[in-house]
C-alpha cells in the first residue's frame, strides 16, 4: 500500500476526526493481530462481533485512528454513519489512485480457477495483484485493493455475492475496466430465487464499471448467451465449441494428466495446455486468454501463460496417496461444479484393477429444490460410470436415488451419518490403483476425511 494521509482517509470517508490528520498512514486493517505503527483500523461490526469492543486495543498497538461509529474511550476516532461503508469509500478512493487495468470477475463457478488463470495470462506482461484465496466478499476485496501500489501494473478481482445488491456495491468500490461472467448457475439460489435473479444479480458488477468496459461472457451458459446490453458496451463471447465467438477451442484433448487443446481467435490457432483436466477447465481457460488479448497481450503469448496454472488448496487438488489418485474438491459444491468434478473423475488414469469411487458430501444453499439437485448429480455420477458412490450428509441420500434411477448398482452406494464413519468405511475400500473423487460443500468439511485417509496411508 502508498502511504496516505489521516486528512485524505478522513475526507475519503465523510467523517469527523477532532485531532491534528497530517500523520502518514500505510496500513488499513479490520484486525487488531495485523495492526502496525502508522495504521489505520475501521471497527466493523458483525454477528458474533464487535470492532468496537477491540477499537481502544487498536490504539495501543500502533494505529494512528480508529474509524468507528460512536466515540470510544482510549481511542482518536474518526466517526462515521456506517464502518462498512467507509471501508468501501475508502477502499474506492485509494483504488483510483491507479490508472490501471482492473478486471473484476464474477459467477456461480469457476470463478477462483478463473480469476487464478487470468493471473497466469497477465502476469506474462504486467506486475499483477490478484485476489488471494477467496477474499472475495465486501471485507476481503477492500483487502486486495489496499495492496495495490506504485509497482502495479493491472490487477484481478474476484467479486461473490449471496444477495441482491451485494455485487452492485463490490463494483462501486472496485471501479472494474473490465468485466467477466463465468456462468449461471443455482449456488444461492435459496436466497435469490431463480437463476434469472442470479443473472441480475451477477450484471450488478458492470454497476461501478465505466460505460465502455467490455464485458467478457461464456456463450455456452444459456442464460448468458441471451444477454443484451445497450448503449456502447462490447461483449466479447467464448465458447467450447461455438465457431462465431471471438474466441472457442477446438481439439480439446485430454493429454499427461492435463489437458491440450487450441485456441482460435481472429483467425489464428494457438495451441495451449492445462495443468489441469477436465473440459470446464478448457472453459475458464478461454476466458483468460480473452482477457488477454483483449489487454493487447499477443495471442501466444496469453496460451503459453495457461500453463503456469496450478490448483490451490482444496479446489480439484489431484494427489498421489498409497497408489492411488485422489481428486480433492471440498471448498463449494453445485450442480455445475459437481459434474465437472465428475467429468475429472471419468478422465482420471487408474492402475491395474483401478475402480472410480465417488465420494460426495451435500450441497448447500440450494433451497426449495435442494432434493432435486441432489438426484441430478446422482444421475451424473452414474453417467460418469463410476465403480462406487459414498455419501455423506442429509441430503446425499438422493445421490444414491438418481445414479440407481440411472442404472448404477445400489450396492456399489453406501450412506454414512457421520464424516467419521465414512472415513472408517473408506479406509477398508480403497486400494491401490483407484482413482478418488472428494466434492462437497465447504461446510460439509469433506476434507477432514481426505486428511483421516493421507494419516492412514502414513
Amino acid at each position: 500500500m502508498k502511504k496516505m494521509s489521516l486528512a485524505e482517509i478522513v475526507s475519503a470517508v465523510g467523517g469527523s476526526f477532532g485531532y491534528p490528520a497530517d500523520m502518514m498512514i500505510d496500513t488499513v486493517s479490520t484486525d487488531t493481530r495485523k495492526i502496525t505503527a502508522g495504521s489505520v483500523f475501521i471497527a466493523l461490526k458483525g454477528a458474533n462481533f464487535d470492532g468496537h469492543d477491540f477499537a481502544a486495543e487498536a490504539m495501543k498497538l500502533g494505529a494512528e485512528a480508529v474509524i468507528t461509529e460512536r466515540q470510544v474511550d482510549g481511542a482518536k476516532c474518526i466517526i462515521v454513519d456506517s464502518t462498512d461503508k467507509a471501508l468501501r469509500d475508502l477502499a474506492h478512493y485509494y483504488r483510483m489512485k491507479f490508472d490501471i487495468p482492473l478486471v473484476g470477475i464474477t459467477g456461480s463457478v469457476g470463478k477462483t480457477t478463473t480469476k487464478d488463470m487470468i493471473y497466469c495470462v497477465l502476469a506474462r506482461r504486467f506486475r499483477t495483484v490478484k485476489t488471494q484465496g477467496n477474499l472475495n466478499n465486501e471485507v476481503g476485496m477492500p483487502a486486495t485493493l489496499f495492496r495495490l501500489d506504485d509497482e502495479t501494473e493491472a490487477a484481478v478481482i474476484e467479486m461473490g455475492m449471496n444477495h441482491a445488491g451485494e455485487m452492485s456495491r463490490l463494483s462501486m468500490c472496485s471501479a472494474p475496466n473490465i468485466c467477466v461472467i463465468t456462468n449461471i448457475g443455482v449456488s444461492h439460489i435459496e436466497n435469490l430465487g431463480s437463476q434469472e435473479n442470479i443473472l441480475k444479480a451477477k450484471l450488478e458488477i458492470l454497476d461501478g464499471a465505466s460505460g465502455s468496459a467490455p464485458l467478457i461472457l461464456n456463450r455456452d451458459d444459456k442464460l448468458l448467451a441471451s444477454v443484451d446490453m445497450h448503449g456502447l458496451r462490447e461483449i466479447v463471447y467464448y465458447s467450447l465449441k461455438k465457431k462465431d465467438c471471438a474466441v472457442y477451442a477446438s481439439n480439446v484433448r485430454a493429454e499427461n494428466g492435463g489437458t491440450a487443446f487450441t485456441v482460435n481467435y481472429k483467425g489464428g490457432k494457438y495451441p495451449a495446455v492445462l495443468n489441469v483436466p477436465g473440459e470446464h477447465n478448457v472453459r475458464n481457460a478461454l476466458a483468460a486468454f480473452t482477457v488477454g488479448v483483449t489487454l493487447g497481450i499477443d495471442p501466444a503469448e496469453c496460451a503459453a501463460g495457461l500453463a503456469d496454472y496450478r490448483p490451490e488448496g482444496l479446489r480439484q487438488n489431484i494427489r498421489r496417496v498409497g497408489g492411488m489418485t485422489f481428486v480433492v474438491d471440498c471448498y463449494n459444491a453445485a450442480p455445475d461444479s459437481m459434474k465437472a468434478a465428475l467429468s475429472v473423475l471419468a478422465q482420471a488414469e487408474l492402475g491395474e484393477g483401478g475402480r472410480r469411487i465417488c465420494v460426495l458430501a451435500d450441497m448447500l444453499e440450494l433451497g426449495k429444490n435442494t432434493r432435486t439437485y441432489h438426484r441430478q448429480v446422482g444421475e451424473y455420477t452414474a453417467a460418469a460410470k463410476a465403480d462406487a458412490l459414498f455419501c455423506f450428509g442429509e441430503n446425499s441420500v438422493c445421490y444414491i436415488d438418481g445414479a440407481v434411477r440411472k442404472g448404477m448398482d445400489r450396492e456399489a452406494c453406501r450412506h454414512f451419518d457421520s464424516r467419521e464413519e465414512l472415513a472408517a468405511a473408506l479406509k477398508t475400500f480403497v486400494r491401490e490403483g483407484d482413482a478418488v473423487l472428494f466434492k462437497g460443500s465447504r461446510g460439509m468439511k469433506l476434507e477432514e476425511v481426505v486428511e483421516a485417509l493421507e494419516k492412514g496411508d502414513k
